[in-house]
Order: C-alpha cells, then structure tokens, then sequence
C-alpha cells in the first residue's frame, strides 16, 4: 500500500484547498492507498486531516501568513496582486512531515508561511507539487499579470513597483533555483492545465525538471444537475428568468477574475428577460451598475448549495483575465450548465467552443456578451448541457483521474 501525504495550506475554503481535498478523499476511496493530508489551518472535521493541535500552534499559524509578507511591504508602490516571499514557515511542519514518513508527499499551495522553500531539502522522499498558481516558477508572484520575467530571473519586478534587478523577486528566484537544483530528481512538478504546463516548461526555474499534465479530479455524482426549475424554486428566482452566474472568492476585489469585464459585458447584453446571480461575495458598499437585476449569494460553504446554484443557472460566465484549472468552470459542467469563458488559460482544456459552451476572445466584453446570448438563446441548449456533463464525465471525473495519479505515484517509486 502507498502512504501519499497531500499538503495545503487549508482543508475547505479556496480553490486549491478543495481540489487538494478532492483527491484525497478520491485516493482514499481508490483502495490501496493509505492517504493523509496535513494543513496549517483546519476548517473542516475530518479526522484523515491533521492540523495545528495546540494554542500555540495555532496562533503561530495564524501570524505566519502576516510575517511572511513583511518584506513584501517594504515595496511602497507594489500592485494589490498576491506575492508569496516563502521566507517564513510555520514551526514544525516539516517535522511533521518527517514524522508521518509517507511514501509520496504531495504539496499543492504552500505559499503565505507554511513552507520556506528552504524547507524542500529537508524532506527525503519523493515530493509532487501541483501547480495550482504559477508561484513555485516566479520571484513571488501569485500570477504575473503577463510580465513574462519568470522566462528569465525576474527582478525589476512591475508587482512590487521595482525598477531594480536585485530586488526581492530576484533573490527569491534565486533561492528556488537553488534549493530546486539540491531536490534534483526526487522534485516532480504537475501542471493542472495544458497551459500551466507549458508556462512551467517555458520558466527557467523548473523548465528541465520533470513535469506531468494532469488535472484535478471532481465527484461527479455530488457535482450532478438538479432540474432547473426546482433549483431555481430553492432560490426564490421566478421560473421565467434567464440566470447567469458569476463568482470566486473575493470576486469583487481580484481584478484578475475579470469583475469589470464581467460589468461591460453584462452592460452590452440586448435580452431583457435576465438575471444575475453573484457567488463569492456579498453586496459590496458600491455596488456597480450592471444594468440588470442582480442577486449576491455571498460565500457558499458546502458543495450541496454549489450544486443548486450552478444547476439554477442558464449559462455560467467565468470573465478571468489569468486562469489555470478553474473549479468553478469544472463544476458547472458537471452540473450541466455550459460555461461562456474567455480563451486564455487553461479554459479551453474544459470549454469546448460552441459544444459545451462558448470560448470569447480574450479580454474582449463584447465578444463575452455575444457567448452569452449564445448560450442563452441557443435552440440546440440541451444539447449544449448534455456535451457539458459529458465533457467531465470522460476527462474530469474522480474514478478516472485518480487512477493516473496513482500511477504517476508507483512511477516515482519504481
């Protein structure tokens, strides 16, 4: 039996949390896998998740995130984006680590002061890192808003502001490729999307290390559709309204999800008859004007709501400026709900143009708006949600994926 070790900064709340969880509940019911996963913050209770025990590890793991960014702040004119330092890491999580002696460890986000990407070496089994952001191959940022550095060494680097080549996103890149160079073989990167994968190839980080392309895995069976009508009953939305849906976390607040695209386009539609609907964030002080009724949901915290309102929805719209393996796409097909996303990222790895929904040039409102009333006007819609599930069902679904993980994990160990 192979010991897998998954290792996430959190257990619940998040994309990479609840992809990172998925697999672990699908290994654990793969059988021959003895499957564990370790976080540094623990929401959830189940009893196969480790977490702080102690008040003072506890507070420890709630100061480290704060620590770990102090450089950052030193950046006076850095952008809002989200730049990981990996200086910091929360006391004895490699111990840990070294203590439970699994055969695989798997990191998927480490960032924000679990790790210190010091801490690699000192773990002496296999390690595989999903790549849920492009982190692990950039000087610090989340995404790099397109600045390409990370094909070089970064430095001056446009997130923190920086106009010189030592600074902070330098020397962290030159800290990982460091530390990479001493993991050597036992380091195997996976790239989520088509997209991600190839971004890692182009870096000059990780680009000759060996890195696999292989997606998450979703429940099919607790990801299905609802008939529509009673979702929406379950709501409280009229019968009669067309629904578009549109969240992530902090939706309003990331300008990398596209919220003001989102805006223009919801602007730029011609129907009359539709409704919003806004997961991931509550009504905000200064709500915008989309031109339309618009109905914020705020968090959703189990996937069972999940399940009603993408299968509530008529066309689920995903505005993303940068995108890897986004859940919410992979969700709302599995509920059979087409998806209108911009062609970037891996979006096409999962939106396959005018089957399962509609791929809009990238960065375009209007071109987002006319996918749309695609969707919502298509008479061949049925068959639009049919191709929808059936696209997760043959590429996404658990049973399958998880058979490949597997098999990637008696690779490394052979």
């Amino acid at each position: 039996m192979i010991k897998v070790l998954i290792v996430n900064k959190i257990d619940a709340e998040g994309g990479a949390a609840r992809a990172a969880y998925r697999l672990h509940k699908s290994l654990l019911g793969a059988g021959g896998i003895d499957s564990q996963m370790l976080v540094q913050k623990k929401t959830s209770d189940d009893y196969t998740v480790t977490g702080p025990q102690t008040i003072f590890e506890k507070l420890f793991a709630y100061l480290s995130p704060h620590i770990d960014r102090i450089p950052v702040r030193l950046y006076k004119r850095r952008k809002t984006m989200v730049f990981f330092p990996s200086w910091f890491s929360v006391s004895g999580i490699v111990d840990k680590i070294n203590e439970i002696n699994p055969d695989i460890v798997h990191f998927h986000w480490i960032a924000g002061g679990m790790l210190r990407i010091e801490d690699l070496v000192k773990i002496k089994k296999p390690i595989v890192w999903s790549l849920h952001d492009m982190s692990p191959f950039t000087g610090g940022c989340h995404y790099d808003d397109h600045c390409g550095r990370y094909t070089s060494t970064c430095g001056s680097c446009p997130a923190l502001g920086s106009m010189k080549k030592n600074d902070l996103s330098h020397r962290i890149f030159s800290r990982k490729k460091k530390v990479y160079d001493a993991v050597g073989g036992q380091l195997t990167f996976v790239g989520l999307s088509r997209w991600i994968s190839e971004c890692a190839f182009q870096s000059t980080l990780i680009g000759s290390k060996r890195i696999v392309n292989l997606p998450n895995p979703i429940d099919s069976e607790r990801f299905r559709p609802i008939a529509k009508l009673t979702a929406k009953s379950l709501l409280g939305i009229p019968a009669e309204k067309k629904i578009m849906l549109f969240g992530a976390l902090k939706v309003t607040d990331d300008t990398r999800k596209g919220y003001r695209e989102m805006v223009e386009a919801c602007k730029g539609l011609k129907q009359i008859d539709v409704e919003l609907i806004v997961f991931g964030s509550s009504t905000p002080k200064d709500a915008p004007d989309f031109g339309l009724p618009v109905h914020y949901l705020g968090r959703l915290h189990d996937d069972l709501a999940l399940q009603i309102v993408y299968s509530a929805a008529d066309v689920m719209v995903v505005p993303s400026l940068q995108e890897n393996l986004s859940n919410v796409i992979m969700e709302s097909l599995s509920c059979g709900t087409p998806v209108v996303a911009f062609n970037i990222g891996g979006n096409s790895d999962m939106v396959v143009h005018r089957k399962n929904g509609y791929l809009a040039r990238a960065y375009d409102p209007g071109d987002l708006a006319h996918g749309i009333e695609w969707v919502l006007n298509n008479p061949e819609y049925e068959n639009l949600s049919q191709n929808a599930r059936g696209k997760v069902l043959q590429d996404f679904d658990s049973r399958i994926v998880v058979q490949k993980y597997i098999e990637l994990y008696e690779r490394l160990l052979r």
